[in-house]
């Protein structure tokens, strides 16, 4: 005989078994605790449902036409009173009445015109004189003095020049001083030695007296 079957059986039969008595159980618990109706109840309870109907806005009021824009009436011209000129008018022209004379004249013939004065003598013409210049070139700048340099003396020396009709220099004097002794000395030295285009007077070489400025700068 197979006892092996029968031990597999019995083992499948225990099981079932077991089950069935722990669902009887649980069925038990489950009466007397009240859980099966409340399930009931709440699987019987009726679902309710609504239906909620979208109320659409009323459609707007026509709103009524915008009024017009009013009227824009240009303003007026400004009023300018009119200017009041006052126009002289001249006086009425006068008549004149010319005496009248019943006597002849003495003779009908027109007096003949007076001869034109004679002319004035026209006087002596004017002598055109021009002055001496002095030529640069035929003579060297006059040397700032030493101690001139040494004491920043500035100034402005005015020699005036004896000229011959040759151009040479005959004669020379200060006239107007620097203010420093050195600096008229060192012009009047300089100046000196200068060739001048003597004076004229109508084109002929005349002797002259002639001024020449020298300025004394340490620019």
């Amino acid at each position: 005989m197979n006892f092996t079957h029968n031990e597999k059986s019995t083992g499948k039969n225990f099981t079932g078994i077991t089950i069935v008595v722990l669902l009887h159980v649980l069925v038990a618990y489950g009466i007397v605790t009240g859980l099966g109706k409340r399930l009931v109840s709440k699987m019987i309870a009726p679902v309710e449902t609504k239906i909620i109907e979208e109320v659409k806005p009323p459609p707007p009021k026509e709103l009524p036409p915008p009024p017009p824009p009013p009227e824009m009436k240009a303003p007026p011209p400004p009023f300018i009173p009119p200017v009041e000129v006052n126009v002289q008018q001249p006086p009425p022209a006068q008549s004149v009445i010319s005496n009248a004379t019943n006597v002849k004249p003495a003779t009908t013939e027109l007096q003949k015109p007076q001869p034109p004065a004679p002319a004035a003598a026209p006087g002596p013409a004017k002598s055109v004189r021009t002055p001496a210049v002095a030529d640069m070139s035929t003579c060297a700048k006059p040397e700032y003095p030493k101690s001139s340099l040494r004491n920043e003396e500035t100034g402005i020396t005015t020699v005036s020049f004896l000229i011959g009709v040759d151009g040479s220099v005959m004669e020379s004097k200060v006239t107007k001083s620097s203010g420093f002794r050195d600096l008229d000395k060192a012009a009047q030295n300089a100046l000196g030695k200068c060739r001048f285009k003597p004076a004229t007077v109508d084109g002929k070489p005349e002797q002259q007296w002639q001024p020449v400025q020298y300025v004394w700068s340490l620019d």
